[in-house]
C-alpha cells in the first residue's frame, strides 16, 4: 500500500508552511532518515527526513507552493515490491490510506518510546538501526556503538540528543586537571596599578573621542629617515615616535588638555610631559618624556628606547615614571584596531592608539586605498569638556597626516 507523505507540523503552532525544495525526484529511492526536502515554516526553514524506506513515486504538491496546510497531503512512497500501478487505487483526497507524518528531530516531543520500540521490534525492518544522519555522523566521530542505544526519536529512532546523554563516551579525550587554579601573589606594582585604576574609574567621570588619522604620508617620511640612518643601526624611527611627538606639540597648541583636576583649582601645566606606557612583566608602567615638543624626533626615539629597555629591567629611577601631564597607551603593535584607556590619575587625557590598515576612504569624491588609524581620547570631564577634547584632536591628527610640520 503506497505511504502519504503529509505536510509535517514542525512546532506546535504551526498550521501551515511553504514547499521551498524538493531534495529528491519522483523515482528516486528513500531511505529512513534522508532529507527528501525543505519547508519553510514562520520562523525558520527547516529540513524534512524520511521516517520509512521506498520509492518517491509521486510529488503531489510542487516545491514553491506556498500555504500548504499541515497534514495535507504533499508526496507519495511505494514501498518495496509495489509499483505505480498502485497509485491507481489511491484517492489523493482521502486520508484512509497509510500515514506516515515526517517530523524533524528538533521538534519531535511527547513520543511514547515503549509504544514506537514494541511495533519497530515486531515489524521485519527491527533488525536494521534507525538514527538520524546527524547522530550517525557524530557516532562516527566519537566511535559509538549505536546499536546498544535506545532511540527516543519516532519508531525509536536514534537522535543527536540521545548520543549527547552519553557524557562519558564523548568526553573520552577530555582531561580535567585536578588543580583547578594557581594563585600568585599580587606584587607592589600589580596591587599599586589596581589601586590606580579602580580609583581613576571610580572618581573620574570619562568621556570618550575618536578619530581617524591618514598614515601614509607619516610612513613615506618614516622609510626615507630609517633610510638615512640606515647604516647606524641605534637610530631607527618607530611610528610610535612619531606619535609622541605629535601628542607634545598638539598639546603645546591646546594647552587646555595638558591639565589636571585638583578640588579647588584645576592645574594647567606649563611643561609638556608626555607618559608613555610600557608592558613589563610586572603589569604597566609609565615612564616619561619631559619636555617633549622641545625634542627632535631622533632624541626622542633614543630617549624613548632607553626609557622602556630600563623599564623592563626595573631600573628607572622614580622621578622617570612618576608625574607627568598626559598619557599615551599605543596596542597597535598587537593587532588592535581601536579601545578605550583609563585614565592615569591625576592627568586629565590619555591618547588610546591602535593599529594601522589598509581601507577604502573616499577623496574629492572617489574612493581610494589609505593606511588609516583609529585613535581614541580618553577624558577627565571635571577639566576637559568635548570642545577641548575635539580641538586636541585635530591638532594631533593635523601633526599626523602632515608630519613635516613635526620637523619644524
Amino acid at each position: 500500500m503506497p505511504i502519504k507523505i503529509l505536510m509535517p507540523a514542525l512546532s506546535p503552532t504551526m498550521t501551515e508552511g511553504n514547499i521551498a525544495k524538493w531534495l529528491k525526484n519522483e523515482g528516486d529511492k528513500i531511505v529512513p532518515g534522508e532529507v527528501i526536502a525543505e519547508i519553510e515554516t514562520d520562523k525558520a526553514t527547516m529540513e524534512v527526513e524520511a521516517v520509512d524506506e521506498g520509492v518517491l513515486a509521486k510529488i503531489i504538491i510542487p516545491q514553491g507552493t506556498d500555504n500548504v496546510p499541515v497534514n495535507s497531503l504533499i508526496a507519495l512512497l511505494l514501498e518495496e515490491g509495489e509499483d505505480t500501478s498502485a497509485l491507481d487505487n489511491i484517492n489523493i483526497e482521502t486520508t484512509a490510506a497509510k500515514v506516515v507524518e515526517i517530523v524533524v528531530e528538533e521538534k519531535i516531543s511527547n513520543v511514547n518510546v515503549e509504544k514506537t520500540l514494541a511495533e519497530h521490534s515486531a515489524s521485519p525492518k527491527a533488525s536494521r538501526i534507525f538514527a538520524s544522519p546527524l547522530a550517525k555522523r557524530l557516532a562516527a566521530i566519537e566511535n559509538i556503538d549505536l546499536s546498544s542505544i535506545m532511540g527516543s526519536g519516532p519508531h525509536g529512532r536514534i537522535i543527536k540528543k540521545d548520543l549527547l546523554q552519553l557524557p562519558a563516551k564523548l568526553d573520552k579525550n577530555v582531561a580535567r586537571n585536578e588543580i583547578e587554579y594557581k594563585a600568585v601573589a599580587n606584587n607592589n606594582i600589580r596591587k599599586i596599578i589596581a589601586k590606580r585604576l579602580l580609583e581613576s574609574k571610580q572618581t573620574i567621570p570619562h568621556f570618550y573621542l575618536s578619530i581617524e588619522c591618514n598614515m601614509d604620508k607619516l610612513l613615506e617620511i618614516r622609510e626615507d629617515i630609517n633610510k638615512y640612518f640606515a647604516v647606524d643601526k641605534s637610530v631607527r624611527i618607530s611610528v610610535n615616535d612619531f606619535i609622541i611627538l605629535a601628542v607634545a606639540k598638539a598639546l603645546k597648541e591646546v594647552p587646555a588638555a595638558n591639565a589636571s583636576w585638583e578640588e579647588e583649582a584645576i592645574r594647567y601645566y606649563n611643561n609638556i610631559d608626555v607618559s608613555v606606557a610600557v608592558a613589563i612583566d610586572n603589569g604597566l608602567i609609565t615612564p616619561i618624556i619631559r619636555n617633549a615638543n622641545q625634542k627632535d624626533l631622533v632624541t626622542l626615539s633614543a630617549e624613548m628606547k632607553d626609557l622602556a629597555k630600563r623599564a623592563r629591567e626595573n631600573k628607572l629611577k622614580p622621578e622617570e615614571f612618576q608625574g607627568g601631564s598626559f598619557s599615551i597607551s599605543n596596542l597597535g603593535m598587537y593587532g588592535i584596531k581601536s579601545f578605550s584607556a583609563i585614565i592615569n590619575p591625576p592627568q586629565s587625557c590619555i591618547l588610546a592608539v591602535g593599529a594601522s590598515s589598509k581601507r577604502p576612504v573616499v577623496t574629492h569624491d572617489q574612493i581610494k586605498i589609505a593606511t588609516i588609524m583609529d585613535v581614541t581620547l580618553s577624558s577627565d570631564h571635571r577639566v576637559v569638556d568635548g570642545a577641548v577634547g575635539a580641538e586636541f584632536l585635530a591638532s594631533f591628527k593635523k601633526f599626523i597626516e602632515s608630519p613635516a610640520l613635526l620637523l619644524i
